[in-house]
């Protein structure tokens, strides 16, 4: 049983649902976004994402665009946003949560796979999110991530095929990322309707927990997918508020981020 399936098994023992949130990694730098992560851990995390800065975003909006940008200014290496992964492992607050990475393959093809598996489960990631690499293409990369105990986290969209959505599922492990929206990451006024209805296929075809991200920001629509997820994940909204760090310093950055972070997590396990 791999780290990401226990925590699914024991938060179901529990009655509870996996709050998820995201971080870019060195955002706006790496003792801001580990200060960032404790924040969130202590507000209700369960698991961590942990996005890898990329020039050119797959299905980011502006503001996860704009946290890259301001990660990259630091001119950032593989081997440090690894190393910065493996200190959250040593931290006391943050040692015990799971963290998986986002990131585009083409970061993952120019390590070499196999290296970059090995290196991201030696610093402690349970598992990767890859958005831009196709079902038809994972088989390898699921053997390695299955190989060194960690999981392939692979996407559903609105406008998936359903009989392509059935070879994600059966490719996938850890979770289903289920994508909420058609279009980029952000915060939406109100979610699709259809997505229950979705929400509730998937539920028919895959005994992977479900965790609904892109444009989750509020409370409110936090509750309405509550009877109908396994998790739900969070980043915009989050990353909005840690970009006042550089405007009201990290006090109160930090505090509004984990205001917001607690009342979603409330949401969602009241």
């Amino acid at each position: 049983m791999t780290t990401l399936s226990r925590l699914f098994d024991n938060l179901r023992k529990d009655g509870r649902k996996a709050f998820i949130p995201f971080m870019t990694a060195g955002d706006p730098d790496t003792l801001t976004t580990s200060a960032a992560i404790e924040r969130l851990v202590k507000a209700g995390a369960s698991l961590v994402e942990i996005g890898f800065p990329y020039s050119d975003p797959i299905a980011d909006g502006p503001v996860i665009q704009a946290s890259y940008t301001r990660a990259l200014a630091n001119k950032p290496t593989m081997d440090s946003l690894l190393h910065f992964c493996s200190t959250l492992g040593t931290n006391p607050v943050t040692t015990s949560t799971p963290r998986v990475g986002m990131l585009s393959y083409s970061l993952i093809h120019r390590r070499e796979p196999a290296r970059f598996v090995a290196d991201s489960a030696a610093a402690g990631l349970s598992g990767l999110i890859v958005p831009d690499l196709p079902v038809e293409e994972a088989a390898n990369l699921k053997t390695l991530c299955s190989a060194s105990g960690m999981d392939l986290i692979l996407l559903v969209t609105p406008t998936t095929p359903r009989e392509r959505a059935i070879r994600i599922l059966e490719a996938g492990s850890g979770f289903v990322y289920c994508v909420s929206i058609a279009g980029i990451t952000g915060e939406r006024s109100e979610l699709p309707p259809q997505l229950i209805d979705q929400l509730g296929w998937l539920r028919k075809h895959t005994p992977l927990p479900l965790c609904v991200g892109f444009g989750v920001s509020r409370p409110d629509q936090v509750t309405m997918l509550r009877p109908h997820v396994d998790g739900i994940i969070v980043g915009s909204a989050l990353v909005r508020k840690l970009e006042r760090v550089s405007i009201d310093g990290p006090g109160p950055g930090l505090n509004a981020l984990e205001g917001l972070a607690q009342s979603l997590a409330s949401a969602l396990n009241p």
